[in-house]
């Protein structure tokens, strides 16, 4: 998943649950101006910030290992 696409799952899912942008920042102690940069694809956040917004928005990350072709 590119870090376009993690914004846009997101925001749609902030919108989903009618939440603004400085409700979902404030609740996920996350800066105003990170989740921004987030939503528009422009920031690459660590996994602590993913899972907060995750947490808050009722989402779930999952890490996957890559099939190897030897």
């Amino acid at each position: 998943m590119t870090i376009e696409e993690i914004g846009s799952v997101i925001r749609e899912r902030r919108k989903l649950l009618v939440i603004t942008q400085p409700e979902l920042a404030d609740m996920a102690q996350v800066s105003i101006n990170t989740l921004y940069k987030l939503e528009r694809g422009e920031a690459n956040p660590s996994v602590k910030i993913l899972n907060q917004l995750a947490e808050v928005l009722g989402l779930e990350l999952n890490l996957g290992i890559k099939k190897l072709d030897l």
